[in-house]
């Protein structure tokens, strides 16, 4: 089964997911992530995943013109607003869920305290983790 997880810039949120899904359910899905723009990989992403055990580092933030064309999608998971409205055309039997997750760089915008900043990070992290793990369930 593949799964693409589709955010507005693919640097944050959908990079996590894909880390997530490829590090949780490889038995069970091929997953991949994209955007609608590319704003490149977020650090602060990259961090908090790598404490959490999941290195996402040689990830790169791609649209989904991006993704081999060969790829069938069951599942497009679109994790922000944006992208859910934004969201490309794909096949009738593509299953297209939106599952909204608050956009870590705009929360931490005005925080000034790195701990802080990195809490939203894990929280988030933690979120998506969270449904990643109820997979394919999550996706009804």
């Amino acid at each position: 089964m593949n799964i693409l997880f589709l955010c507005t810039g693919n640097s944050c949120r959908s990079q996590m997911a894909e880390g997530w899904a490829k590090t949780l359910k490889a038995d069970e899905f091929t997953a991949w992530s994209a955007g609608v723009e590319t704003h490149g990989l977020n650090p602060l992403a990259v961090q908090v995943m790598a404490e959490a055990g999941v290195d996402i580092s040689g990830h790169t933030s791609k649209l989904t013109t991006d993704l081999p064309a060969d790829v069938d999608f069951d599942y497009v998971v679109t994790v922000c607003g944006h992208a859910n409205e934004n969201c490309p055309y794909f096949p009738a039997r593509t299953k297209v869920v939106h599952v909204g997750f608050d956009d870590p760089p705009a929360l931490a915008k005005t925080l000034t305290d790195e701990a802080e900043i990195l809490d939203v990070y894990r929280r988030v992290r933690d979120e998506i983790k969270a449904f990643v793990q109820g997979l394919p369930g999550s996706l009804e």
